[in-house]
């Protein structure tokens, strides 16, 4: 392809493109394999410019072409990488992407914008002075579509840009901020007053137009504001756009009455809205004393619009939450709190805490705290139909799903526990007032009465720690809340949750012993009235119950209460399991033809062996020989025990203290299991994980041939992920026994090798072959130079030339490496080669030490006192963590993993340290004029930066 002219090459490359958008894999296999092999020749990222920016070719070939330029960036185009673009490729590629801005396509127009980013995160503004200025020149033009694209990708170039991290590169951001701020505000502002004009007359299509041209530039705006500036106070420009926020949120809140609820438009005006309450959001997180001047508006704003009727009608539920966010956040900050002592604290402190004080007055704080209890508290219409028809889901909902953080009632529960925490002299008195005017039943056909009195039992719960002194807490229980407990109208249920809810709250903080049986009794009720809740006393009566019913249904439905009660009080449970642990063996005979029953029994297992922990190893006369029938698949009743099976044998693992015969034996039974290829394989694969971990000695000599064959087996037929999942297991081996694992595997390795040198093309099965090879070549160099040597001769190849091969590949595709640990790995075991006088590994060098400063910037952190680095991977015998009651203790299993990291390299070894030494020996080997030539080889930013790591060597 390298000889042909631009135009005949071009046709080749579109031909092939095509071809690999097929869906036939016999086209587009090789499609892609010929498009691997163009990757690194000169002139195939000019090709594919040529066509993705040709508007009358296929979208999907067009949309394959901009990918593998992106990709192409990521690989090669630093100056470091090897097969790196040339200056003078990446010239005319630089002029060729920002020459038009008229993509037809928004998909394809974005990802050019993102790789225009990529590029500019490299070469800006050093090697590409012009990208910026042209960018301010096309997005004045007067054209819609070329307008729109070039101030994508504006947007798209200056996130980029505000995101580098390192002290060069934020003070160019510094000087390109200040350098268009103006223009990014007038350009903003043209926008958005053209949106405002087009409100009121324009068409919808017109309308959206600008909206996403307002959206664009807000979102220019809020990365330079906030990422662009030391001390942005001092910058007129920054701080009048700040304080003009509110007038335009306002003015774009008032234009939602106008915009329907559900159409593109509305949808594009609620991004704006929220994304101005980001950017006061992130330039308070980032320059707190820059934002005392904006503390009193913010507050005056937020609490207008979430606490009068001044919102009423334009506010919606993402915005109220971003208000009570903002409202917290000045509440909570600490660079608005004195010190004890009022001396001691800084002016900017005292400013922002004086403008605080004067605004949180006692009407102000009154009203907001009633209007959270008596508004934002109330369990809404579709909460209670929720609770009605799926409790189970409500409770997720309430406690929090994936949206918690976006989610209004969380936030509302967070300001409350928050603003009373910080005021709580002024609240806790109408906190208490609320309580007074609630005595007594409530009638349960008022059902506004029965929600007002669940949201102030959820405030009285919220703010248990603060009422300490001020609430007679077992007075109340024994008067209000037990007869509350024994009302037991269908009305009455959220509230009865509710209270039990809160007795829960107060438990801990305040409530007499002797009361307890009274509590007890009143849980009983529940119990059979239905309400779920666990507590550890209930046991007995429990395990009474499933030994008196004969009916296995209900056999099943205790057990499954019993198991929730175990799960929920953990180790709590030891004391009273004694006869349930005699039982259920019995149980277990009697159940022969019951199989549902006996998997009710299985999880039962699980959650006792949970709670009991290393003593479970007491039951495995019983517990063995379950799991061995249970994960038998010669065995009839494993079609229905399996599944629960697997997962009693994984917490047996897990929970045992060390191995026994009977455990080891067990394992026999695993070999059919992964024949099954079933979709239990991912239990199967932590299964021998634990025995790994557990004793991979005698794990690995009796075992790992056997394991080893069906691995092979395994890996000719099963998914990538489950490549990965194998791989993973080998992994371990190597890494908890560097002199056993790789012998035990060895005919696993040659294919890693091959995959690695190959170029694997998906990057998390490359990241496990590095993570795999990483491990040999650090923790066993004697075999790693064997399987060297054994990979030469398969490849026909010399050992030099094949490693040079593998540390080029390595180089290439640690990108694909995403755990920080793996990261760490390579560039340890990339430096275990060195020092050496091997002209290849020299030759690799500027690779090895690209891939080491990489790694330093993985894990060096620095530490803000001393303005030190230091590598927070390492582990110490001395940090144990505490845990907290709210966590599951660490298991047998987690100890065992501790114990392991504290032998690791990874957890052991100081990158920076061992970096530091390695050099120092390759300059002994090659003396000081040798080793600047070889250091000449790395690029001088990297050089730069290895300097600031290496500080104090």
């Amino acid at each position: 392809m390298v000889s042909m002219d631009l135009n005949s090459a071009s046709t080749v490359v579109l031909q092939v493109l095509t071809q690999a958008t097929s869906q036939d894999t016999a086209v587009l296999k090789p499609a892609e394999e010929q498009l691997k092999q163009w990757e690194t020749q000169p002139g195939f990222y000019s090709v594919l410019l040529n066509i993705f920016t040709n508007h009358s070719l296929d979208i999907n070939v067009r949309w394959l072409a901009v990918l593998y330029f992106k990709h192409g960036i990521d690989r090669y185009w630093r100056r470091v990488a090897p097969h790196a673009l040339s200056e003078e490729e990446k010239s005319t590629l630089r002029a060729g992407l920002i020459t038009n801005f008229n993509e037809p396509i928004n998909q394809i127009a974005t990802q050019i914008a993102v790789l225009i980013a990529k590029v500019a995160r490299l070469d800006c503004p050093r090697q590409w002075p012009e990208l910026i200025p042209t960018l301010i020149e096309s997005v004045k033009v007067q054209d819609d579509l070329r307008q729109h694209r070039a101030l994508l990708t504006f947007y798209h170039v200056t996130k980029t840009l505000a995101s580098k991290r390192l002290a060069a590169d934020r003070k160019l951001f510094y000087d390109l901020a200040s350098g268009i701020y103006n223009f990014a505000c007038s350009l903003w502002n043209h926008h958005t007053d053209t949106f405002l004009q087009q409100i009121s007359s324009g068409s919808e299509a017109a309308i959206l137009s600008s909206l996403e041209r307002t959206l664009l530039s807000l979102k220019v705006l809020r990365k330079l504001t906030v990422n662009g500036f030391v001390e942005p106070h001092k910058n007129m420009e920054v701080m009048g756009f700040l304080h003009g926020i509110f007038e335009r949120l306002k003015q774009f809140l008032e234009c939602s009455r106008s915009i329907g609820t559900d159409n593109v438009c509305r949808d594009r005006l609620e991004k704006i809205i929220i994304l101005f309450t980001k950017v006061l959001l992130d330039f308070l997180d980032q320059h707190p004393f820059s934002f005392t001047p904006l503390i009193q508006r913010s507050l005056e704003f937020s609490v207008s619009y979430v606490f009068t009727e001044v919102g009423e009608g334009v506010t919606f539920e993402r915005f109220i939450v971003q208000c009570m966010n903002l409202i917290k956040m000045i509440v909570k900050n600490y660079a608005y709190k004195p010190s004890k002592n009022f001396e001691d604290s800084s002016p900017e402190t005292l400013e922002a805490h004086k403008i605080k004080m004067a605004f949180f007055t006692y009407p102000t704080l009154t009203e907001i705290c009633r209007r959270l209890v008596s508004h934002y508290f109330l369990l809404t219409e579709e909460e209670l139909t929720m609770w009605e028809e799926d409790p189970e889901g409500f409770t997720v909902e309430e406690t929090g799903g994936d949206s918690w953080k976006y989610s209004l009632r969380p936030c509302t529960e967070v300001l409350f526990i928050d603003i009373f925490h910080e005021y709580n002299q002024t609240l806790t008195p109408v906190l208490l007032e609320m309580m007074q005017t609630l005595q007594g039943p409530t009638n349960v056909e008022d059902m506004n009465a029965l929600l007002i009195k669940d949201a102030v039992y959820n405030a009285v719960g919220l703010a248990a720690y603060e009422l300490f002194d001020s609430v007679d807490f077992d007075q109340w229980f024994k008067n209000q809340l037990l007869p509350e407990l024994q009302v037991i109208h269908n009305r009455y249920k959220p509230l009865r949750r509710r209270v039990i809810w809160l007795i829960g709250q107060w438990i801990s903080v305040k409530f007499k012993s002797d009361l307890r049986p009274m509590l007890y009794e009143a849980i009983c009720n529940l119990l059979q009235d239905q309400d779920l809740v666990y507590l550890e006393t209930m046991f007995t009566l429990l395990f009474q119950l499933l030994q008196q019913v004969t009916e296995c249904d209900t056999k099943m439905h205790v057990l499954h209460v019993l198991s929730c009660v175990i799960e929920r009080v953990n180790m709590q449970i030891r004391p009273y399991v004694g006869c349930l642990v005699q039982y259920l063996p019995l149980l277990w005979k009697q159940s022969e033809e019951h199989n549902m029953l006996r998997c009710a029994i299985l999880t039962t297992l699980i959650h006792l062996v949970q709670g009991l922990g290393a003593d479970s190893k007491n039951l495995y006369p019983f517990l063995l020989p379950v799991i061995q029938l249970s994960t038998d698949v010669s065995q009839p009743p494993h079609v229905y025990l399996l599944e629960d099976g697997l997962e009693l044998w994984l917490v047996t693992l897990e929970n045992s203290p060390c191995i026994t015969p009977e455990l080891l034996r067990v394992f026999q039974n695993m070999s059919p299991l992964l024949e099954l290829s079933s979709e239990n394989l991912r239990t199967c694969f932590k299964i021998i994980n634990g025995y790994i971990f557990l004793s991979s000695t005698e794990f690995l000599q009796t075992y790992a041939v056997g394991l080893c064959q069906s691995f092979c087996e395994l890996l000719k037929e099963i998914t990538t992920e489950g490549q990965v999942q194998v791989l993973k297991v080998v992994e371990n081996a190597l890494k908890v026994n560097p002199v056993l694992g790789p012998q035990m595997f060895q005919p696993i390795l040659p294919s890693v090798f091959r995959g690695i040198i190959e170029g694997e093309r998906y990057p998390v099965v490359m990241s496990t072959y590095l993570g795999v090879m990483g491990r040999v070549l650090l923790q066993n160099t004697s075999f790693f130079s064997s399987l060297l040597n054994e990979m030469a001769h398969k490849f026909n190849q010399e050992m030099d030339q094949l490693l040079g091969n593998m540390i080029e590949m390595w180089v290439d595709r640690m990108d694909n490496i995403t755990q920080p640990e793996r990261r760490k790995l390579s560039a340890l075991a990339l430096l275990s080669l060195l020092p050496s006088d091997n002209s290849v590994i020299q030759d690799k060098f500027c690779g090895i030490i690209n891939i080491s400063v990489e790694g330093l910037h993985d894990v060096m952190t620095e530490d803000p006192e001393t303005g030190t680095y230091k590598d927070c991977m390492l582990m110490s015998h001395l940090e144990e963590p505490k845990v907290t009651e709210d966590e599951e203790p660490p298991t047998e299993q987690d100890k065992r993993k501790k114990m392991l990291a504290l032998k690791d390299p990874v957890h052991t070894v100081s990158l920076q340290q061992f970096i530091y030494e390695k050099l120092k020996a390759q300059q002994e080997v090659l003396g000081e004029q040798g080793f600047q030539s070889l250091m000449e080889t790395v690029d001088t930013e990297i050089v730069t930066q290895l300097q600031e790591f290496l500080q104090g060597f």
